[in-house]
């Protein structure tokens, strides 16, 4: 075999309506929400950043152009920051090189496998990375580096999983588990939301994927599945056996940004760790609490 292909795209599916936050996201993404102070999006591209991944790859649909207007320099914006001897070290992660951004329609939402179908061009012979922006992983290394350094010593398909209470599982798609080596677990095959007492294991997928440019051609031709989108969980399913497929349990944290409870959960978490409101905030939580 020849030397594995580093991994240099990553694939971010937004072109979701985000309903579960409107009014909210009517006019504004669901992506671009901030935690504190930073929109989802760019924790999942700073962390897609920390792995080495050169292209963003944005899935959008209509109404999202804000999201890309983010990274984009704003003249006006920096032009008076600097004019008034402002610190404009604060925009520094929003910079990119032109042409590391890179955006596809999704016109119709058909799901997620059908998001990262509609980036099968850009993402051409290569492996790629997926990171599902409403998915909010913290940890030190971030998940997609340790995924990446579990991809240089295996090469194949990975996802990243987190082990959760038995009685959640129905939730999520789940893993059926095979050969253990510390952080990396062999995957046999995928089961989307079983039931608990019929669950393969308490591994539960978790928003970041790294996949062989065959899934695009597995889900080029595929049914839909549940919900009646077209599944990437079932594309998946498909392709093990067929190449070297594994999960790697996170070290770390992770918030379902996707659900208002979690987004808040990670706002306060995230607000009570910082140096510079985190005391301010724990005494008014405890003025709330109390």
């Amino acid at each position: 075999m020849s030397a594995r292909k580093p991994i240099r795209k990553a694939v971010f599916p937004v072109a979701g309506l985000g309903t579960r936050f409107l009014p909210a996201t009517k006019a504004i993404p669901k992506e671009l929400l901030p935690i504190v102070d930073r929109p989802l999006i760019q924790y999942a591209v700073d962390e897609a950043r920390e792995a080495g991944i050169e292209q963003m790859i944005f899935v959008t649909g209509r109404g999202k152009t804000a999201i890309v207007e983010h990274f984009d320099i704003a003249f006006e914006l920096e032009t008076t920051m600097s004019e008034r001897g402002k610190d404009l070290g604060i925009l520094e992660a929003t910079r990119f090189t032109p042409g590391d951004i890179i955006t596809v329609r999704q016109q119709v939402p058909l799901g997620l496998g059908h998001a990262i179908w509609c980036a099968r061009a850009i993402v051409g012979d290569e492996p790629f990375a997926i990171l599902l922006p409403d998915e909010l992983m913290i940890g030190e290394p971030g998940c997609m580096k340790q995924m990446v350094v579990a991809y240089e010593e295996v090469g194949g398909n990975l996802i990243s999983v987190l082990e959760v209470p038995r009685e959640e599982v129905s939730s999520y798609g789940v893993i059926d588990p095979g050969e253990v080596r510390g952080a990396l677990t062999e995957v046999r095959g995928l089961v989307e939301k079983p039931p608990a007492s019929e669950a393969p294991s308490n591994k539960i997928v978790s928003g970041r994927y790294i996949l062989q440019p065959e899934v695009m051609r597995t889900l080029e031709d595929q049914e839909k599945g549940a919900g009646g989108e077209i599944q990437l969980t079932d594309a998946m399913a498909r392709m093990i056996g067929g190449q070297p497929f594994h999960a790697v349990t996170f070290a770390g944290r992770r918030f379902d940004c996707g659900s208002k409870t979690g987004f808040v959960e990670a706002t306060l978490a995230l607000a009570l760790e910082r140096d510079d409101m985190g005391e301010e905030v724990r005494a008014i939580a405890n003025r709330l609490l109390g």
